[in-house]
């Protein structure tokens, strides 16, 4: 007898049940019914998304901490860790400025803002302070400072990432010196420490549907759909002009590489969705760095470029930013001549670095952009506090794929990038051996394509 095929009800319960891609799709279509539905209601849902960001948060910088001490130590090269981190900061400076001169380039043909001659006396200068909390963005000799860790334990209960990469690196410097003979237990405790993180990432992770529905209840609900008609011409430019630098990203990859971006996005689709949901991108980070180990790169690259690129190499905010300036300018009815728009672009290079985890970050970098300008009023960067929500959904997916893509273009440069490997992953193809210094083995007898959906219940 024919074996006999599953019911529809069956095999959607079944994909509900295996898959996170659907339970997060799922959430959130639920969210957006919900938040159009019962929006008072719906606002009350927000600490839904804000405990499971919380809780990823907590294992971020103990992560990082353990992937890039046992990356140099299994490398056992510490020049070659100094070389990757050189060459990532020379890809996210030329990633970032590339999406800004496309952002200013798409504000300039279609101009967004143009015809709305708004009044600036009219707007409310000081809900923007409300929004960044009166904060302001570091100065460059600040943001130097604030990378250096004041103490071991306080770079870890701050989340300071950039403090953290510092402490890592000493640490595995460290390591490589003394040798394995002096110190034989440090490195097998911190390497199974990983384990243990991984596996605590694995067990939060069954809570990212509840997550996103609560994210996306609220943002629909405080916000409404309303925005979207009122702002349309601007929302629809920041999405065109980021679907364009994704392509371009992907030339990039295919160049460099030979790696396709849209097998790429099939692999993580899981973690987009979620980045998506929950407008963050720190989110996913650690299943992000798990499986671009998993899809050939070496450990030291992804411990070093990827969370390094969380501050450095922000291209989705980069395009944003460099449309929101001429977006504002066009607005109040400034025509921004050359030089001062190649003064944004050189104003922004720098603000933009020191950007994250800064509330209202964007809003203070468009501030600064205006003050350094002299032409564009302060009080005008308000314009965009009704449609600035609307745009994390662009900036998450870009900022996260530019990292990503960061990653594979300096570990190919750098020599250390499976090819094969990630291109057997990237074709779900079944992969059996695990990589040389790090990454989880994918048994030979389960299909890739089965196992990566099944992550969320193994951790």
């Amino acid at each position: 007898m024919p074996p006999s095929v599953p019911s529809l009800p069956r095999r959607v319960a079944r994909t509900l049940r295996t898959s996170l891609f659907a339970q997060v799709l799922c959430a959130l279509v639920l969210g957006i019914v919900v938040g159009k539905l019962w929006p008072d209601t719906a606002t009350a849902f927000q600490p839904l998304g804000d405990g499971f960001t919380r809780l990823i948060k907590t294992v971020i910088s103990p992560l990082v901490f353990c992937v890039v001490v046992v990356g140099i130590a299994k490398a056992g090269d510490l020049k070659a860790f100094g070389r990757i981190g050189v060459k990532a900061l020379i890809w996210f400076e030329v990633a970032s400025t590339a999406a800004l001169v496309i952002g200013l380039v798409a504000a300039n043909v279609v101009g967004p803002g143009k015809g709305m001659n708004v009044d600036p006396s009219s707007l409310d200068a000081a809900a923007v302070d409300q929004t960044t909390g009166g904060g302001q963005l570091p100065s460059t000799t600040e943001f130097v400072l604030n990378a250096l860790p004041e103490s071991f334990v306080g770079a870890f209960a701050e989340n300071e990432l950039l403090q953290v990469l510092i402490l890592a690196c000493l640490v595995g410097a460290a390591l490589l010196h003394l040798g394995h003979t002096k110190v034989p237990k440090i490195l097998p405790a911190i390497d199974q420490a990983q384990e243990v993180i991984f596996t605590v990432v694995g067990f939060v992770m069954r809570l990212a549907p509840i997550a996103v529905f609560g994210a996306m209840a609220h943002l629909v609900g405080n916000y409404g759909l309303g925005v979207m008609k009122t702002y349309a011409k601007l929302i629809i430019l920041c999405y065109v002009a980021a679907a364009l630098f994704v392509v371009l990203l992907a030339v990039a990859l295919r160049m460099v590489t030979g790696l396709s971006l849209w097998k790429f996005l099939r692999y993580i689709r899981e973690e987009m969705l979620l980045a998506l949901g929950t407008a963050s991108t720190e989110s996913v980070m650690p299943r992000v760095m798990q499986k671009l180990r998993r899809a050939g790169a070496r450990d030291d690259a992804v411990g070093l470029v990827l969370p390094t690129g969380y501050s450095f190499n922000l291209d989705g905010a980069s395009l944003y930013l460099s449309i929101g300036t001429l977006f504002i300018a066009q607005a109040v009815g400034v025509d921004l001549s050359l030089s001062q728009q190649i003064t944004v672009v050189l104003v922004l290079m720098l603000t933009s670095k020191g950007m994250a985890g800064i509330p209202g970050s964007a809003f203070l970098a468009l501030a600064a952009t205006a003050s350094s300008l002299g032409a564009i009023p302060a009080g005008a960067v308000a314009l965009l506090l009704g449609v600035d929500r609307i745009m994390d959904s662009m900036r998450v997916v870009t900022n996260l794929l530019g990292n990503c893509v960061a990653v594979f273009a300096v570990s190919r440069w750098e020599g250390a990038l499976d090819i094969e490997r990630a291109k057997k992953v990237l074709d779900g193809e079944t992969v059996a051996e695990d990589l040389e210094g790090g990454g989880e083995p994918v048994p030979a007898e389960v299909p890739a394509q089965k196992t990566k959906e099944t992550v969320v219940d193994a951790g």
